[in-house]
């Protein structure tokens, strides 16, 4: 089902329901243009909204950091990082020999996968797909 009032261009936020098992998922690409601190807010409403139930949060950040197996780290991705380790969330990116982003003018891993701690307990694996994939963003 989806959240209508954590869902806007740049985040989608879904309910989803199995058996007696009540978890979320959301999408959400941080505008580079943006202060990550505004994006950040974002994921606060969403932490807040879905406390006490399973979560996973795939970002395409923008922001780059060694904790998601970068191959460097930027100011975006060192406040990403701490914003992460306040929450008690965990990032679940691999380390891969495939990077999350590929164009003509580079490679990175500025999307990552983050889940609380009710899904990183059912966790079992994570891996960069080598199919190609896309975001629109409308």
């Amino acid at each position: 089902m989806l959240i209508k009032q954590l869902t806007n261009p740049d985040s989608v936020l879904l309910e989803l329901r199995y058996s007696n098992t009540r978890s979320f998922a959301a999408s959400m690409n941080f505008d580079v243009t943006k202060e990550i601190e505004t994006e950040l807010d974002k994921i606060e409403e969403i932490l807040e909204f879905t406390k006490g139930n399973g979560l996973v949060i795939a970002i395409d950040s923008n922001s780059r950091s060694t904790a998601w197996h970068d191959s460097q780290t930027n100011q975006r991705g060192k406040t990403l990082e701490e914003y992460i380790i306040s929450k008690n969330i965990y990032i679940v990116n691999e380390e891969s020999e495939l990077t999350t982003f590929q164009k003509e003018i580079g490679r990175s891993n500025i999307d990552l996968t983050i889940v609380n701690n009710q899904l990183l307990k059912a966790l079992k694996k994570w891996e960069i797909s080598e199919e190609e994939s896309c975001s629109i963003i409308i």
